[in-house]
């Protein structure tokens, strides 16, 4: 099965994936993005459910990477990214109601 990536926006244009990706070094940047990549094909690696149909990619370098995602009609929607454990918790939050946003404004 293959799947589309759409990165969230918030009803102001936002998008925070982005925002967070933008601000790492190239290195993380390329790597992350490669990670997705193989989202396309169904290769989903470390991630499992955080409940409400949020999902965390774990990524296993820089510090502690992750990202929040939701799947709906063979399409990935990247909701966030955070940096680590320390706001993992927070992140999750984040990335729940960004994916009720996503799919109250469908």
């Amino acid at each position: 099965m293959t799947y589309e990536i759409i990165i969230y926006q918030t009803e102001d244009g936002k998008e925070p994936f982005n925002k967070w990706l933008d601000s790492l070094d190239f290195q993380d940047q390329t790597r992350i993005l490669k990670r997705l990549d193989r989202l396309k094909i169904g290769n989903f690696g470390d991630h499992k459910s955080v409940g409400d149909y949020v999902y965390e990619l774990r990524f296993t370098y820089g510090g502690g990477y992750r990202a929040y995602y939701g799947i709906k009609d063979n399409k990935i929607v990247i909701l966030l990214c955070g940096g680590n454990k320390n706001t993992q918790s927070k992140d999750i939050e984040s990335a729940k109601q960004f994916w009720r946003d996503y799919n109250e404004n469908l």
